[in-house]
């Protein structure tokens, strides 16, 4: 769907009151509460032909970390048309998906969903990307890429994510078929037979394409490498107690932290969102142990706990990491690379007329509001909100889908200055700070 924008003609083109750059999962949520709200006039463009979410990483057998009902509308409008449930209603799939009784949705079930959605709502703005942002007396002027037209609109929300991190060591190696990103890794003529193949990285990604070369999905490798920072190959905490950082009380406790506090927690909470499933480790481990029993060669290795160091061309890659464990040197040889290395963050370039503007670290992090709109220096009733951009802001949810519609709603109501969404949510268990009244004889006393 590609609907046609006005052009700029005498400051009379019709104004928007949002438009939202990319169209991934996060301002689809956006999109999908903003459609049973007739006095928002908003618009979303993205430069894909249509919606695909990472194409590149749909594997087969690879699921979701989160709840089905974790989905784009449903914690804060169960009554909406875009549901995950009234997608499976619509798709004559709700008692199949029942009588399954997996614990996780497929990643490509959940893109099917997300696609099912995008395919209702019209003002979604496909196959156009964005040329330039730039504000202009009281509005911000949005110009499209190939068209040349120009979209004003009093608010912009951002959601065009991260670009793949590829670790230092072997940046100068990097390219499209032997030395890549796992992004990508699916959308790639893929015959790892008789190759020797290393996958950096252990998280969840690096996870399954490990056992999807272990399983020989894509021919079976001479040699199969799985080397990781971390102390061992991890599991993600899903306790429940661990899921109250993932509940709306607690961004109202974190959001008012010292930056540095911030920081500080989020790095103990790291597997929390960037564990590997349970699931996931115990095929992996299964898989090893049947290959035992059948008396197969041992053509694996599982090395965490190792720093990459260095990389080069000779008779493939040769790569050398330094054993945390016992501060050995250690060498591999490989012929593909595997980077299953996770995002950075990285200002978009269509923002660079306004980047001097914008509130920014060093490290390329927005610093965001409480609403989730940038701090910049324009008026304050033009805004420009970001998502997945708040993760020492707002907490380690961010990045995840588990308060993603949560926060567009947060968004939404913001606005139109007023509740349309209920967001009160009372039901922790937690006193993450002092929530006891201060007394009369406190008050005295730090008078």
């Amino acid at each position: 769907m590609n609907t046609q924008t006005h052009k700029q003609t005498d400051n009379k083109m019709k104004r928007k009151d949002l438009v939202g750059i990319g169209i991934g999962p996060f301002n689809l949520s956006i999109a999908a509460l903003c459609h049973d709200i007739p006095e928002l006039d908003v618009a979303f463009f993205d430069q894909k032909k249509d919606f695909c979410w990472h194409p590149g990483m749909m594997l087969p057998n690879t699921y979701l970390q989160t709840s089905f009902l974790k989905d784009l509308v449903t914690a804060v409008n169960p009554q909406s048309p875009f549901s995950f449930l009234s997608y499976l209603v619509s798709k004559k799939r709700f008692y199949a998906f029942l009588n399954n009784e997996r614990p996780a949705i497929s990643r490509h079930e959940y893109n099917d969903y997300l696609q099912w959605v995008s395919r209702q709502i019209e003002y979604l703005h496909f196959n156009q990307g964005i040329e330039s942002v730039d504000f202009k007396d009281d509005h911000f002027e949005v110009a499209l890429a190939d068209s040349g037209e120009v979209v004003a609109a009093n608010n912009l929300c951002l959601g065009t994510g991260k670009r793949p991190h590829i670790p230092q060591a072997v940046n100068h190696l990097h390219d499209q078929y032997s030395c890549f990103h796992a992004i990508n890794m699916a959308n790639l003529p893929r015959d790892f037979s008789g190759k020797r193949v290393t996958v950096i990285g252990g998280g969840q990604s690096g996870a399954e394409i490990f056992l999807h070369l272990l399983q020989g999905q894509d021919g079976m490798p001479a040699e199969i490498n799985w080397i990781s920072r971390r102390s061992n190959f991890l599991p993600m905490d899903e306790t429940c107690f661990t899921n109250e950082w993932f509940s709306p009380n607690y961004i109202d406790s974190f959001f008012p932290l010292p930056s540095t506090t911030k920081h500080d927690i989020v790095g103990e909470q790291k597997l929390a969102s960037d564990g590997i499933s349970g699931t996931t480790l115990q095929a992996i481990y299964e898989t090893l142990y049947e290959k035992q029993v059948a008396g197969e060669n041992q053509h694996y290795r599982l090395c965490p706990n190792r720093d990459l160091i260095a990389a080069q061309k000779d008779k493939g890659y040769r790569l050398e990491a330094h054993n945390k464990f016992d501060g050995s040197h250690e060498e591999f040889r490989s012929d593909v690379i595997i980077l299953a290395t996770g995002f950075e963050n990285v200002i978009p370039s269509y923002l660079e007329s306004m980047k001097d503007r914008l509130q920014i670290t060093q490290d390329q992090q927005f610093i965001l509001n409480r609403d989730y709109s940038i701090e910049w220096d324009g008026p304050s009733q033009n805004k420009i909100y970001a998502v997945n951009a708040g993760r020492y802001s707002h907490g380690i949810s961010e990045p995840q889908m588990s308060l993603m519609c949560w926060r567009s709603a947060t968004i939404v109501n913001d606005l139109l200055g007023r509740d349309i969404f209920d967001l009160n949510d009372n039901c922790s268990f937690v006193e993450w700070g002092d929530s006891r009244p201060v007394s009369a004889l406190e008050k005295r006393l730090t008078a």
